[in-house]
């Protein structure tokens, strides 16, 4: 070129340069947007009933517990508590448990905590009351008017709440669960279940609740190898803060 560039050659050597690079554009918002969706779809994958991680096997404390009349639960019952707000899946299940979830070794009929009075030195000495509403101090007295000293729910055991057993402890038989087959062991379409992550099987547990509650009704994913059997259930001792531990 000779002489400097007039003003219409800089002008046309710059269109020629944005030309060039105009195409490019377009293809790198599609890489961005492209990278957007696909996030979008992992974080709304994640959240769709189904997937892997569906909240079963968490821990949670059955509502009765916070009732302190309640004293225990009875190891050859299945209790399936279908609105609990501490579980994803909104079942908090216990599978032939026996005692309260929130008190491992029980306490005697007039309230005294057996872990502290066979481990004291274990215990705190503000343990000695005995088993407590779950989060408070207040004590699980079996009365169903604490108002009235005599009222307990079963005069016989009063405040007593049994020891968990040592096989059925609360990790193994109380914790969120899902339905995942009807009483037919079926999956109609009408209905909603789930299928069973690793390390649970669909077992049969609920054969009849009442009338208007069919649909709790069937099968439940449980952790493997804890189906009840009646005639060795609760057949390894109880738990006790010397010698068989559980829940520490």
């Amino acid at each position: 070129m000779d002489g400097p560039a007039t003003g219409h050659e800089v002008k046309d050597m710059l269109d020629a340069l944005l030309a060039e690079r105009l195409p490019s554009r377009p293809r790198m918002k599609r890489v961005i947007l492209t990278s957007l969706l696909v996030g979008m779809g992992l974080l709304v994958a994640s959240g769709l009933p189904g997937c892997k991680d569906q909240g079963v096997g968490d821990p949670c404390t059955p509502e009765q517990e916070y009732d302190p009349s309640f004293i225990g639960f009875d190891e050859k019952e299945v209790n399936v508590e279908s609105k609990s707000f501490q579980c994803r899946t909104r079942i908090c299940l216990v599978n032939h448990f026996r005692g309260r979830a929130s008190c491992s070794y029980g306490q005697s009929g007039e309230g005294v905590n057996l872990a502290a009075a066979k481990a004291p030195s274990q215990h705190a000495a503000d343990e000695s009351g005995g088993c407590s509403v779950p989060g408070t101090k207040e004590k699980i007295s079996g009365l169903t008017d604490p108002a009235k000293p005599d009222s307990f729910r079963d005069p016989k055991k009063k405040a007593f709440v049994p020891a968990q057993c040592r096989d059925r402890a609360a990790d193994k038989t109380v914790y969120c669960s899902c339905r995942c087959a009807d009483i037919n062991g079926d999956k109609p379409s009408d209905q909603t279940f789930c299928d069973c992550p690793d390390s649970f099987t669909c077992t049969p547990l609920v054969t009849s609740i009442g009338a208007g509650n069919e649909g709790l009704t069937g099968s439940y994913c449980i952790k493997d190898n804890t189906a009840y059997n009646k005639d060795t259930a609760c057949n390894q001792g109880d738990c006790d803060p010397v010698t068989n531990k559980c829940g520490e």
